[in-house]
Protein backbone atom coordinates (compact mmCIF):
# COMPACT_ATOMS: atom_id res chain seq x y z
CA UNK A 1 0.00 0.00 0.00
CA UNK A 2 2.83 2.33 0.94
CA UNK A 3 4.64 1.49 -2.29
CA UNK A 4 1.45 2.20 -4.30
CA UNK A 5 0.95 5.57 -2.56
CA UNK A 6 4.54 6.59 -3.15
CA UNK A 7 4.23 5.76 -6.83
CA UNK A 8 1.04 7.81 -7.04
CA UNK A 9 2.71 10.71 -5.20
CA UNK A 10 5.70 10.59 -7.53
CA UNK A 11 3.48 10.63 -10.61
CA UNK A 12 1.59 13.63 -9.24
CA UNK A 13 4.84 15.39 -8.37
CA UNK A 14 6.23 14.73 -11.85
CA UNK A 15 3.04 16.13 -13.37
CA UNK A 16 3.35 19.33 -11.31
CA UNK A 17 7.01 19.69 -12.22
CA UNK A 18 6.22 19.25 -15.92
CA UNK A 19 3.56 21.99 -15.73
CA UNK A 20 6.02 24.36 -14.04
CA UNK A 21 8.63 23.55 -16.66
CA UNK A 22 6.18 24.31 -19.48
CA UNK A 23 5.22 27.60 -17.82
CA UNK A 24 8.87 28.61 -17.46
CA UNK A 25 9.59 27.62 -21.06
CA UNK A 26 6.62 29.66 -22.31
CA UNK A 27 7.68 32.69 -20.28
CA UNK A 28 11.21 32.48 -21.58
CA UNK A 29 9.94 32.31 -25.17
CA UNK A 30 7.72 35.33 -24.56
CA UNK A 31 10.65 37.28 -23.14
CA UNK A 32 12.79 36.38 -26.13
CA UNK A 33 10.05 37.27 -28.62
CA UNK A 34 9.11 40.55 -26.95
CA UNK A 35 12.56 41.69 -26.13
CA UNK A 36 15.07 40.74 -28.80
CA UNK A 37 13.59 38.30 -31.30
CA UNK A 38 15.90 39.58 -34.07
CA UNK A 39 19.01 39.14 -31.86
CA UNK A 40 20.34 42.39 -33.27
CA UNK A 41 20.44 40.99 -36.81
CA UNK A 42 19.05 42.51 -40.01
CA UNK A 43 16.07 40.26 -40.67
CA UNK A 44 13.77 42.68 -42.51
CA UNK A 45 10.15 43.54 -41.85
CA UNK A 46 8.11 40.49 -42.72
CA UNK A 47 4.68 40.82 -44.30
CA UNK A 48 2.00 38.32 -45.09
CA UNK A 49 3.01 35.86 -47.78
CA UNK A 50 1.73 37.04 -51.16
CA UNK A 51 0.12 34.40 -53.34
CA UNK A 52 -0.75 35.92 -56.69
CA UNK A 53 -4.23 35.06 -57.89
CA UNK A 54 -5.13 35.02 -61.58
CA UNK A 55 -8.00 37.47 -62.03
CA UNK A 56 -11.26 35.98 -63.26
CA UNK A 57 -11.56 36.00 -67.05
CA UNK A 58 -7.92 36.94 -67.61
CA UNK A 59 -4.86 35.14 -68.92
CA UNK A 60 -1.22 35.64 -67.94
CA UNK A 61 0.92 37.11 -70.70
CA UNK A 62 4.52 36.30 -69.77
CA UNK A 63 6.81 39.22 -70.54
CA UNK A 64 9.54 39.24 -73.12
CA UNK A 65 11.13 41.09 -76.01
CA UNK A 66 9.74 41.43 -79.52
CA UNK A 67 9.96 43.61 -82.61
CA UNK A 68 7.18 46.18 -82.34
CA UNK A 69 5.99 47.90 -85.48
CA UNK A 70 5.82 47.04 -89.17
CA UNK A 71 8.35 44.42 -90.18
CA UNK A 72 6.74 44.14 -93.63
CA UNK A 73 5.54 46.62 -96.23
CA UNK A 74 3.76 49.74 -94.99
CA UNK A 75 0.81 49.53 -97.35
CA UNK A 76 -0.75 52.81 -96.25
CA UNK A 77 2.59 54.62 -96.32
CA UNK A 78 1.81 56.20 -92.93
CA UNK A 79 5.35 55.63 -91.64
CA UNK A 80 4.07 55.76 -88.06
CA UNK A 81 5.27 52.34 -86.87
CA UNK A 82 8.92 51.63 -87.78
CA UNK A 83 10.28 48.34 -86.45
CA UNK A 84 11.75 48.62 -82.96
CA UNK A 85 12.88 45.97 -80.47
CA UNK A 86 11.16 46.47 -77.11
CA UNK A 87 10.65 44.52 -73.88
CA UNK A 88 7.47 44.34 -71.80
CA UNK A 89 7.03 42.83 -68.30
CA UNK A 90 4.44 40.14 -67.53
CA UNK A 91 0.81 41.15 -67.17
CA UNK A 92 -2.70 39.74 -67.11
CA UNK A 93 -5.13 40.57 -69.91
CA UNK A 94 -8.85 39.98 -70.40
CA UNK A 95 -9.55 37.03 -72.68
CA UNK A 96 -12.21 39.07 -74.42
CA UNK A 97 -13.32 42.63 -74.88
CA UNK A 98 -15.40 43.92 -71.97
CA UNK A 99 -18.95 42.79 -72.68
CA UNK A 100 -22.30 44.54 -72.29
CA UNK A 101 -23.03 42.29 -69.31
CA UNK A 102 -19.76 43.19 -67.57
CA UNK A 103 -20.17 46.91 -68.18
CA UNK A 104 -23.78 46.74 -66.94
CA UNK A 105 -22.41 45.51 -63.60
CA UNK A 106 -20.55 48.82 -63.40
CA UNK A 107 -23.68 50.77 -64.41
CA UNK A 108 -25.83 48.95 -61.84
CA UNK A 109 -23.27 49.60 -59.09
CA UNK A 110 -23.23 53.33 -59.89
CA UNK A 111 -27.03 53.36 -60.05
CA UNK A 112 -27.31 51.66 -56.64
CA UNK A 113 -24.65 53.86 -55.03
CA UNK A 114 -26.39 56.98 -56.38
CA UNK A 115 -29.71 55.83 -54.91
CA UNK A 116 -28.10 54.90 -51.58
CA UNK A 117 -26.36 58.29 -51.36
CA UNK A 118 -29.61 60.15 -52.04
CA UNK A 119 -31.52 58.03 -49.49
CA UNK A 120 -28.80 58.55 -46.87
CA UNK A 121 -28.86 62.32 -47.38
CA UNK A 122 -32.65 62.36 -47.11
CA UNK A 123 -32.47 60.33 -43.89
CA UNK A 124 -29.86 62.74 -42.53
CA UNK A 125 -32.03 65.75 -43.37
CA UNK A 126 -34.95 64.11 -41.54
CA UNK A 127 -32.63 63.18 -38.65
CA UNK A 128 -33.47 59.51 -39.03
CA UNK A 129 -31.10 56.76 -37.99
CA UNK A 130 -30.76 53.03 -38.50
CA UNK A 131 -33.03 52.48 -35.49
CA UNK A 132 -35.94 53.64 -37.68
CA UNK A 133 -36.27 50.29 -39.42
CA UNK A 134 -39.72 51.00 -40.87
CA UNK A 135 -38.62 53.88 -43.10
CA UNK A 136 -35.62 55.18 -44.97
CA UNK A 137 -33.72 55.40 -41.68
CA UNK A 138 -32.28 51.97 -42.50
CA UNK A 139 -30.44 53.63 -45.41
CA UNK A 140 -28.77 56.24 -43.16
CA UNK A 141 -25.01 56.71 -43.38
CA UNK A 142 -23.00 54.05 -41.59
CA UNK A 143 -21.68 56.66 -39.15
CA UNK A 144 -25.13 58.10 -38.37
CA UNK A 145 -24.89 56.48 -34.93
CA UNK A 146 -21.64 57.98 -33.58
CA UNK A 147 -21.65 55.63 -30.57
CA UNK A 148 -20.64 52.82 -32.92
CA UNK A 149 -17.60 54.65 -34.30
CA UNK A 150 -14.06 53.81 -33.24
CA UNK A 151 -11.66 56.59 -32.27
CA UNK A 152 -10.10 56.87 -35.71
CA UNK A 153 -13.50 57.17 -37.40
CA UNK A 154 -14.51 59.87 -34.93
CA UNK A 155 -11.25 61.74 -35.56
CA UNK A 156 -11.70 61.59 -39.35
CA UNK A 157 -15.28 62.81 -39.15
CA UNK A 158 -14.53 65.69 -36.77
CA UNK A 159 -11.34 66.86 -38.50
CA UNK A 160 -12.03 66.14 -42.16
CA UNK A 161 -15.56 65.16 -43.14
CA UNK A 162 -17.35 67.76 -41.03
CA UNK A 163 -15.01 70.51 -42.27
CA UNK A 164 -15.48 69.69 -45.96
CA UNK A 165 -17.52 71.92 -48.26
CA UNK A 166 -19.60 68.83 -49.00
CA UNK A 167 -21.29 67.92 -45.70
CA UNK A 168 -21.52 64.28 -46.77
CA UNK A 169 -18.03 63.82 -48.19
CA UNK A 170 -16.27 60.68 -47.02
CA UNK A 171 -19.23 59.20 -45.15
CA UNK A 172 -19.83 55.51 -45.76
CA UNK A 173 -23.01 54.31 -47.44
CA UNK A 174 -25.05 51.50 -45.94
CA UNK A 175 -24.67 48.69 -48.49
CA UNK A 176 -26.18 46.20 -46.02
CA UNK A 177 -29.69 47.45 -46.76
CA UNK A 178 -31.34 46.06 -49.88
CA UNK A 179 -32.64 48.50 -52.43
CA UNK A 180 -35.91 47.88 -54.22
CA UNK A 181 -36.68 49.34 -57.62
CA UNK A 182 -40.22 47.94 -57.76
CA UNK A 183 -42.65 50.78 -57.06
CA UNK A 184 -44.98 48.39 -55.21
CA UNK A 185 -42.30 47.72 -52.58
CA UNK A 186 -41.30 51.30 -51.76
CA UNK A 187 -41.07 51.57 -47.94
CA UNK A 188 -42.58 55.05 -47.52
CA UNK A 189 -43.25 58.32 -49.32
CA UNK A 190 -39.74 59.62 -48.59
CA UNK A 191 -38.30 56.57 -50.35
CA UNK A 192 -40.70 57.10 -53.26
CA UNK A 193 -39.70 60.77 -53.51
CA UNK A 194 -36.00 59.93 -53.72
CA UNK A 195 -36.42 57.12 -56.24
CA UNK A 196 -38.77 59.21 -58.38
CA UNK A 197 -36.05 61.84 -58.78
CA UNK A 198 -33.84 59.27 -60.54
CA UNK A 199 -36.29 58.91 -63.41
CA UNK A 200 -37.20 61.17 -66.29
CA UNK A 201 -40.47 63.11 -65.92
CA UNK A 202 -43.58 61.32 -67.30
CA UNK A 203 -43.80 63.59 -70.35
CA UNK A 204 -40.49 62.06 -71.55
CA UNK A 205 -41.67 58.44 -71.27
CA UNK A 206 -42.74 56.51 -74.35
CA UNK A 207 -44.16 53.07 -75.08
CA UNK A 208 -45.50 53.07 -71.54
CA UNK A 209 -42.03 52.54 -70.02
CA UNK A 210 -40.59 54.47 -67.10
CA UNK A 211 -37.20 55.78 -68.21
CA UNK A 212 -34.20 56.18 -65.93
CA UNK A 213 -32.39 59.52 -66.15
CA UNK A 214 -28.98 58.14 -67.13
CA UNK A 215 -27.38 61.59 -66.91
CA UNK A 216 -27.50 61.13 -63.10
CA UNK A 217 -25.31 58.03 -63.26
CA UNK A 218 -22.04 59.77 -62.44
CA UNK A 219 -18.93 58.00 -61.18
CA UNK A 220 -16.59 60.14 -59.05
CA UNK A 221 -13.04 59.06 -58.24
CA UNK A 222 -9.56 60.35 -57.52
CA UNK A 223 -6.21 59.26 -58.90
CA UNK A 224 -2.57 60.20 -58.46
CA UNK A 225 -0.73 61.59 -61.49
CA UNK A 226 2.63 59.92 -60.84
CA UNK A 227 4.15 61.03 -64.16
CA UNK A 228 3.43 64.70 -63.46
CA UNK A 229 4.80 64.35 -59.91
CA UNK A 230 7.98 62.74 -61.24
CA UNK A 231 8.40 65.52 -63.79
CA UNK A 232 8.00 68.14 -61.05
CA UNK A 233 10.54 66.32 -58.88
CA UNK A 234 12.99 66.30 -61.78
CA UNK A 235 12.40 69.99 -62.50
CA UNK A 236 12.87 71.14 -58.90
CA UNK A 237 15.57 68.57 -58.10
CA UNK A 238 13.65 67.59 -54.99
CA UNK A 239 13.06 64.01 -54.00
CA UNK A 240 9.72 64.80 -52.38
CA UNK A 241 7.18 67.26 -53.73
CA UNK A 242 3.79 68.40 -52.51
CA UNK A 243 1.40 65.68 -53.68
CA UNK A 244 -1.71 67.87 -53.50
CA UNK A 245 -1.56 69.29 -57.06
CA UNK A 246 -1.15 65.80 -58.49
CA UNK A 247 -4.20 64.21 -56.87
CA UNK A 248 -6.81 64.51 -59.59
CA UNK A 249 -10.56 64.36 -59.07
CA UNK A 250 -12.79 63.08 -61.85
CA UNK A 251 -16.54 62.93 -62.30
CA UNK A 252 -17.92 61.28 -65.41
CA UNK A 253 -21.25 60.10 -66.74
CA UNK A 254 -20.78 56.40 -67.36
CA UNK A 255 -23.80 55.25 -69.37
CA UNK A 256 -22.86 54.24 -72.95
CA UNK A 257 -23.83 56.55 -75.79
CA UNK A 258 -26.32 54.32 -77.63
CA UNK A 259 -26.89 56.93 -80.34
CA UNK A 260 -23.50 56.08 -81.86
CA UNK A 261 -25.22 53.42 -83.95
CA UNK A 262 -27.06 56.21 -85.76
CA UNK A 263 -24.49 59.03 -85.61
CA UNK A 264 -21.65 56.93 -87.03
CA UNK A 265 -23.53 56.08 -90.24
CA UNK A 266 -25.32 58.62 -92.42
CA UNK A 267 -28.27 57.45 -94.52
CA UNK A 268 -28.26 54.05 -92.85
CA UNK A 269 -30.97 52.26 -90.83
CA UNK A 270 -29.45 51.08 -87.54
CA UNK A 271 -32.21 51.92 -85.06
CA UNK A 272 -32.59 48.31 -83.80
CA UNK A 273 -28.97 48.41 -82.59
CA UNK A 274 -29.58 51.81 -80.98
CA UNK A 275 -32.68 50.50 -79.18
CA UNK A 276 -31.50 47.09 -77.98
CA UNK A 277 -27.74 46.57 -78.24
CA UNK A 278 -26.79 47.57 -74.68
CA UNK A 279 -29.99 46.72 -72.82
CA UNK A 280 -31.36 43.54 -74.40
CA UNK A 281 -30.18 40.14 -73.04
CA UNK A 282 -29.68 38.93 -76.62
CA UNK A 283 -26.54 41.09 -76.73
CA UNK A 284 -25.25 40.55 -73.18
CA UNK A 285 -22.12 38.67 -74.32
CA UNK A 286 -21.30 41.11 -77.10
CA UNK A 287 -18.55 43.74 -76.64
CA UNK A 288 -19.73 47.02 -75.15
CA UNK A 289 -19.45 50.01 -77.50
CA UNK A 290 -20.35 53.68 -77.27
CA UNK A 291 -17.71 54.03 -74.54
CA UNK A 292 -15.26 56.92 -74.59
CA UNK A 293 -11.66 56.54 -73.47
CA UNK A 294 -12.50 58.49 -70.30
CA UNK A 295 -15.36 56.10 -69.49
CA UNK A 296 -13.09 53.10 -70.06
CA UNK A 297 -10.56 54.56 -67.60
CA UNK A 298 -13.36 55.13 -65.06
CA UNK A 299 -14.41 51.48 -65.46
CA UNK A 300 -10.83 50.37 -64.71
CA UNK A 301 -10.80 52.48 -61.54
CA UNK A 302 -14.14 51.03 -60.42
CA UNK A 303 -13.04 47.46 -61.10
CA UNK A 304 -9.92 48.01 -58.99
CA UNK A 305 -11.87 49.50 -56.07
CA UNK A 306 -14.58 46.84 -56.34
CA UNK A 307 -12.02 44.02 -56.07
CA UNK A 308 -9.96 45.68 -53.34
CA UNK A 309 -13.10 46.29 -51.29
CA UNK A 310 -13.54 42.53 -51.21
CA UNK A 311 -9.84 42.01 -50.44
CA UNK A 312 -10.02 44.34 -47.43
CA UNK A 313 -13.15 42.62 -46.10
CA UNK A 314 -11.25 39.31 -46.19
CA UNK A 315 -8.10 40.77 -44.63
CA UNK A 316 -6.11 40.22 -47.82
CA UNK A 317 -3.57 42.56 -49.49
CA UNK A 318 -4.80 44.83 -52.27
CA UNK A 319 -4.41 43.66 -55.85
CA UNK A 320 -2.62 45.69 -58.49
CA UNK A 321 -4.86 48.14 -60.31
CA UNK A 322 -6.77 47.29 -63.46
CA UNK A 323 -6.01 49.63 -66.35
CA UNK A 324 -6.01 49.95 -70.12
CA UNK A 325 -3.02 48.30 -71.82
CA UNK A 326 -0.33 50.52 -73.26
CA UNK A 327 0.32 50.25 -76.96
CA UNK A 328 3.37 47.99 -76.62
CA UNK A 329 1.57 45.57 -74.31
CA UNK A 330 -1.41 45.39 -76.66
CA UNK A 331 0.70 44.56 -79.70
CA UNK A 332 2.80 42.03 -77.77
CA UNK A 333 -0.38 40.25 -76.64
CA UNK A 334 -1.98 40.44 -80.09
CA UNK A 335 1.01 38.72 -81.70
CA UNK A 336 0.44 35.70 -79.48
CA UNK A 337 4.13 34.84 -79.31
CA UNK A 338 4.48 34.66 -83.10
CA UNK A 339 7.29 36.99 -84.23
CA UNK A 340 6.78 38.91 -87.47
CA UNK A 341 3.19 37.71 -87.78
CA UNK A 342 0.88 39.86 -89.88
CA UNK A 343 -2.30 39.00 -87.98
CA UNK A 344 -2.88 37.48 -84.50
CA UNK A 345 -3.07 34.01 -86.04
CA UNK A 346 0.41 34.49 -87.55
CA UNK A 347 -0.20 34.04 -91.25
CA UNK A 348 -0.60 36.84 -93.81
CA UNK A 349 -3.93 35.36 -94.94
CA UNK A 350 -7.46 36.27 -93.84
CA UNK A 351 -8.97 32.86 -94.72
CA UNK A 352 -8.34 29.44 -93.24
CA UNK A 353 -7.91 26.23 -95.26
CA UNK A 354 -11.70 25.92 -95.59
CA UNK A 355 -12.04 29.42 -97.07
CA UNK A 356 -13.65 30.82 -93.87
CA UNK A 357 -12.72 34.29 -92.66
CA UNK A 358 -10.72 34.33 -89.41
CA UNK A 359 -12.09 37.60 -88.01
CA UNK A 360 -15.07 39.96 -88.09
CA UNK A 361 -14.29 42.90 -90.37
CA UNK A 362 -15.29 44.53 -93.69
CA UNK A 363 -13.92 42.20 -96.37
CA UNK A 364 -13.94 42.41 -100.15
CA UNK A 365 -15.76 45.54 -101.42
CA UNK A 366 -17.99 46.01 -98.42
CA UNK A 367 -19.72 42.63 -98.11
CA UNK A 368 -20.25 42.84 -94.34
CA UNK A 369 -22.02 39.47 -94.15
CA UNK A 370 -19.45 37.29 -95.91
CA UNK A 371 -17.53 36.78 -92.62
CA UNK A 372 -20.80 35.52 -91.02
CA UNK A 373 -21.44 38.78 -89.15
CA UNK A 374 -23.06 42.07 -90.13
CA UNK A 375 -22.33 44.04 -86.96
CA UNK A 376 -20.40 42.83 -83.90
CA UNK A 377 -20.32 39.21 -82.74
CA UNK A 378 -20.14 37.62 -79.28
CA UNK A 379 -16.87 38.31 -77.50
CA UNK A 380 -15.84 34.64 -77.68
CA UNK A 381 -16.22 34.24 -81.42
CA UNK A 382 -13.65 32.98 -83.93
CA UNK A 383 -10.55 31.18 -82.71
CA UNK A 384 -8.31 32.83 -80.07
CA UNK A 385 -4.64 33.48 -80.71
CA UNK A 386 -1.89 31.42 -79.05
CA UNK A 387 -2.25 33.44 -75.81
CA UNK A 388 -5.95 32.43 -75.74
CA UNK A 389 -7.08 36.00 -76.46
CA UNK A 390 -10.22 36.40 -78.56
CA UNK A 391 -10.79 38.99 -81.30
CA UNK A 392 -7.47 40.77 -81.08
CA UNK A 393 -8.25 41.51 -84.73
CA UNK A 394 -11.69 42.70 -85.77
CA UNK A 395 -15.04 42.80 -83.97
CA UNK A 396 -14.32 46.11 -82.17
CA UNK A 397 -11.23 48.29 -82.07
CA UNK A 398 -9.81 48.69 -78.56
CA UNK A 399 -8.75 51.70 -76.53
CA UNK A 400 -5.21 51.71 -75.17
CA UNK A 401 -3.68 53.91 -72.50
CA UNK A 402 -1.23 55.46 -74.95
CA UNK A 403 -1.44 58.91 -76.48
CA UNK A 404 -1.04 59.03 -80.24
CA UNK A 405 2.02 60.53 -81.88
CA UNK A 406 2.96 59.43 -85.38
CA UNK A 407 6.67 59.69 -84.52
CA UNK A 408 6.59 58.22 -81.00
CA UNK A 409 8.42 55.01 -81.95
CA UNK A 410 11.52 57.11 -82.66
CA UNK A 411 11.87 58.35 -79.10
CA UNK A 412 10.02 56.07 -76.65
CA UNK A 413 12.02 53.82 -74.34
CA UNK A 414 12.77 50.24 -75.36
CA UNK A 415 11.63 48.99 -71.92
CA UNK A 416 7.83 48.92 -71.67
CA UNK A 417 7.46 51.95 -73.97
CA UNK A 418 4.50 54.27 -73.53
CA UNK A 419 3.60 57.93 -73.91
CA UNK A 420 0.71 59.41 -72.00
CA UNK A 421 0.30 63.16 -72.38
CA UNK A 422 -2.54 64.75 -70.42
CA UNK A 423 -2.87 67.49 -73.04
CA UNK A 424 -2.98 65.02 -75.96
CA UNK A 425 -6.61 64.06 -76.55
CA UNK A 426 -5.79 61.58 -79.31
CA UNK A 427 -5.60 58.06 -77.87
CA UNK A 428 -4.35 55.01 -79.71
CA UNK A 429 -6.91 52.37 -80.74
CA UNK A 430 -5.81 48.99 -81.99
CA UNK A 431 -7.10 45.85 -83.65
CA UNK A 432 -9.56 47.07 -86.26
CA UNK A 433 -13.30 46.50 -86.09
CA UNK A 434 -16.32 45.01 -87.78
CA UNK A 435 -16.57 48.04 -90.11
CA UNK A 436 -12.83 48.31 -90.95
CA UNK A 437 -10.88 46.98 -93.92
CA UNK A 438 -8.18 44.33 -93.43
CA UNK A 439 -5.31 46.83 -93.09
CA UNK A 440 -6.45 47.87 -89.60
CA UNK A 441 -6.59 44.22 -88.46
CA UNK A 442 -2.81 43.90 -88.72
CA UNK A 443 -1.12 43.65 -85.32
CA UNK A 444 1.23 46.53 -86.20
CA UNK A 445 -1.40 48.96 -87.56
CA UNK A 446 -2.05 52.08 -85.51
CA UNK A 447 -5.09 54.30 -85.40
CA UNK A 448 -6.49 56.88 -82.97
CA UNK A 449 -9.64 58.50 -81.70
CA UNK A 450 -10.27 61.45 -79.38
CA UNK A 451 -10.62 60.55 -75.70
CA UNK A 452 -14.03 62.17 -75.28
CA UNK A 453 -15.48 60.44 -78.35
CA UNK A 454 -17.54 57.25 -78.39
CA UNK A 455 -18.03 55.02 -81.42
CA UNK A 456 -20.15 52.01 -82.38
CA UNK A 457 -16.98 50.16 -83.33
CA UNK A 458 -14.65 50.91 -80.39
CA UNK A 459 -14.60 48.93 -77.15
CA UNK A 460 -11.84 47.96 -74.72
CA UNK A 461 -10.30 45.27 -72.57
CA UNK A 462 -8.31 45.68 -69.36
CA UNK A 463 -4.96 44.47 -68.06
CA UNK A 464 -3.44 44.07 -64.61
CA UNK A 465 0.25 44.14 -63.71
CA UNK A 466 1.78 40.83 -62.66
CA UNK A 467 3.38 41.39 -59.25
CA UNK A 468 6.80 39.84 -58.71
CA UNK A 469 8.56 37.48 -61.09
CA UNK A 470 9.35 33.79 -61.36
CA UNK A 471 12.44 32.63 -59.55
CA UNK A 472 15.41 32.29 -61.87
CA UNK A 473 17.37 29.04 -61.70
CA UNK A 474 20.96 29.23 -62.89
CA UNK A 475 22.17 25.93 -64.25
Amino acid sequence: MTSFMSLKYRARLNKILMKKLLVLLTLSLLVLSCGSKNRGELIGVKQKKWFGEKPYGMVLIEGGAYIMGKSDEDLAQLQNAPAKTVTVPSFYMDETEITNSEYRQFVHWVKDSTALAMLARKADELELGEDNRDGIGEFAFKDADTTKLNEFQKYMRENYYDLSEDLYAGRALNWDSDLTWDTEDFVDKNYAEVMDSLYLPPELWYNGEIKLDVSKLVYAYTWFDAEAAAAESKRTRKQFVDRTPFIKKEEIQIYPDTTVWIKDFTYSYNEPMHNDYFSHPAYQDYPVVGISWSQAVAFCNWRTNFKNGYQRDKGKPNVSRFRLPNEAEWEYAARGGIPSGTYPWGSPYLLNDRACFLANFKPLRGDYAVDQAVYTVEAKSYLPNDYNLYNMAGNVSEWTNSSYDAGSYDYVASLNPNISFSNEKRKVVRGGSWKDVAYFLRVSSRDYEYSDTARSYIGFRTVQDYLGSQKVKIK
